[in-house]
């Protein structure tokens, strides 16, 4: 494997491939075709769901060149100077393109005098200039900014698609990785193809033998908690037994594991009961993304009439899992969630 990160190396290079966002890249593709590029506009969505690469292809689809696309990190660039600069620099034409483009990452963290001193550069642009600002918290961007832009939302991929791309770029590296391995990477990265791409970098790297990456290596490797423990939750709660739910708690905390991580496995797990119970056509699909003992485990649960596992059972470890960021002992709400559908 090179040493070039997998999410810059597997970067769309085009609209083609790019990934979820099918609606942004309609409407961009259009305006691009009919000439009816908008001076301003505003890209929102949680990180790495491909903000600032759509912003690099829409500059180089509009026929900006290298040298007239400026990236802006407001990160730390975000005082009035900054501003200033940015304002000084937009009135010289472009160096050997129609348009001059700039990429404003991380918007919102621009200050107020930056803001206000952006403002009229935004309400009256010279015509080869082309804003695109990218934002993580649309809140933090000021109305007055926002009614000046042309918005595009970005969905957030859910784990089906994650794992898709994870599963493709192992291939694409030589890897071959297990799906139940490419669900835990999926479900680490979090919503975001950056950190899945991260995370599967990281498997890779660290992996004993790249050709058979199994669920257990990547537990390993990322400090996922163990499948077994997992388990354990789940036949607790099936079972009511409250004794073996608590220790499992115990040797996950001992092992200092992520709680919130915890927690998601769970429910992941809880739902495939679910759905093995209500919908068994969905039997062969989710026994792809498990273990055959896993499957085993989750089908035997789903099947028996005695199981405890219900809707509620979910809906109590997703309050769990709502409130366990601001607790002052992180697994307490689990450990209370598990002594109240246990007793």
């Amino acid at each position: 494997m090179s040493d070039t990160a997998l999410y810059r190396k597997y970067r769309p290079e085009n609209f083609k491939e790019v990934i979820e966002q099918g609606d942004v890249v309609s409407v961009l593709s259009s305006e691009i075709k009919s000439g009816n590029i908008a001076h301003s506009y505003l890209f929102a969505g949680s990180r790495g769901t491909g903000k600032t690469t759509v912003a690099r292809i829409f500059a180089r689809e509009i026929g900006a060149s290298a040298n007239d696309i400026y990236e802006i990190d407001a990160a730390s660039n975000r005082g009035i100077d900054d501003v200033r600069e940015i304002r000084d620099g937009v009135n010289v034409l472009p160096f050997d393109s129609k348009y001059k483009v700039y990429i404003i990452d991380e918007a919102h963290m621009l200050t107020k005098e930056a803001w206000n001193a952006f403002l009229k550069t935004l309400e009256e642009p010279p015509a080869h200039a082309v804003f695109i600002l990218a934002t993580t918290e649309m809140d933090k961007v000021p109305e007055t900014v926002v009614s000046r832009c042309q918005v595009f939302a970005f969905k957030k991929p859910n784990q089906e698609i994650l794992k898709a791309v994870t599963l493709a770029t192992a291939k694409k590296e030589g890897a071959g990785l297990d799906s139940a391995g490419a669900e835990l990477i999926a479900l680490l990265g979090d919503g975001s193809f950056r950190d899945t791409h991260g995370v599967l970098q990281k498997v890779i790297s660290g992996a004993y033998d790249i050709k058979k990456i199994t669920l257990e290596d990547v537990e390993k490797v990322t400090g996922a908690p163990k499948n077994t423990l997992v388990n354990n939750i789940v036949v607790a709660l099936s079972e009511k037994d409250s004794a073996k739910g608590l220790e499992a708690i115990t040797v996950a905390v001992a092992a200092n594991v992520d709680i919130k991580l915890f927690i998601k496995l769970i429910l992941q797990k809880l739902r495939f009961v679910l759905l093995l119970r209500y919908a068994p056509n969905l039997a062969e699909k989710i026994k792809k993304d498990l273990t055959e003992a896993d499957y085993e485990l989750l089908h035997g649960i789903a099947a028996k009439k005695e199981s405890h596992i219900s809707s509620a059972t979910l809906s109590e470890l997703l309050g769990a899992l709502d409130i366990t960021s601001r607790s002052s002992i992180s697994h307490l709400p689990l450990e209370l969630v598990v002594i109240k559908l246990t007793t």
